[in-house]
């Protein structure tokens, strides 16, 4: 067992985050782009899912990507939440890099293959590959529709909010001293808090929650034809929005159950006499 966890190392854990991050991908985006695109073609219009079928795949995502890469990653799939980790739970900072590239690489890959099996009907729904799909592979601010008044700060103030309950949630769901769900119960959770989070909060900038999620399927779509896939529906520069603003409130939501709960839970106990073989010397 312990040559077997040191031949895997940094590379196992990487290659977890890779494959989590994109099942999280093939789900959320595939959804997305059934719903947009796909449902476009349907006659009426909108016949292949809503909003609400939207923000069950995506936690449905989240929950199976977590079960592939949780026994060698921790399975954060989530830059923001890696960096979270590192300043609130002792995860190494010299693994956030590495941690965030590999989450941004399965992202990335994962939309590639979205963006290709959904080329026919992205290719019909929006000939010109505009900003009427571009909401498939990446968040917009008022999820694009210029007759919502959200601008680029309204969205990170938005970003900055729901990042932190969901950092706040995974630090409790996950804190063993608290009442963590049993029976490998975990992830389940956590993908019902994404799905809370994208029914409640979903309205003013996508929610991305999480910079790989966002910038990875960017990245694919304007290497397949969205141009503007940088900017907003305002023509602004929108793309960091949901780089920093996740950043930011994982930050403020870790912090948060540090400061109004963690420290106020009871330290773990030693095992009582008879659980752990006596030392011999």
């Amino acid at each position: 067992m312990a040559e077997r966890r040191t031949r895997s190392g940094l590379v196992g854990e990487l290659s977890a985050e890779f494959a989590g991050t994109m099942i999280l991908i093939l789900f959320g985006c595939g959804v997305v782009a059934q719903v947009s695109a796909g449902g476009a073609l349907t006659d009426p219009a909108g016949g292949l899912g809503d909003h609400d079928s939207i923000a069950w795949a995506w936690g449905l995502g989240v929950t199976l990507g977590v079960y592939v890469a949780a026994r060698l990653s921790g399975a954060h799939l989530n830059p923001a939440v890696t960096v979270a980790l590192a300043a609130f739970k002792g995860f190494p900072w010299r693994k956030v890099a590495p941690y965030a590239l590999a989450q941004t690489a399965g992202a990335f890959v994962a939309a590639l293959l979205v963006r290709w099996n959904y080329s026919e009907a992205l290719a019909k729904a929006d000939p010109g590959h505009t900003l009427k799909t571009q909401g498939v592979f990446s968040t917009l601010p008022g999820n694009g529709n210029p007759a919502l008044p959200v601008h680029e700060w309204g969205a990170f103030r938005d970003q900055v909010i729901g990042t932190a309950i969901l950092l706040l949630l995974i630090m409790a769901i996950t804190d063993l001293l608290n009442t963590p769900p049993g029976a490998n119960l975990a992830p389940f959770v956590i993908g019902l808090v994404v799905v809370a989070i994208g029914m409640a909060w979903g309205t003013n900038a996508g929610y991305a929650i999480n910079p790989a999620r966002d910038f990875g399927p960017r990245l694919a779509s304007f290497f397949t034809g969205y141009g503007g896939a940088w900017r907003d529906q305002y023509g602004n520069l929108y793309f960091w929005v949901p780089i920093i603003a996740p950043l930011v409130g994982g930050l403020l939501g870790a912090g948060l159950y540090k400061v109004f709960i963690s420290r106020f839970l009871p330290s773990a106990e030693p095992e009582p006499p008879g659980r752990v073989p006596a030392s011999k010397d």
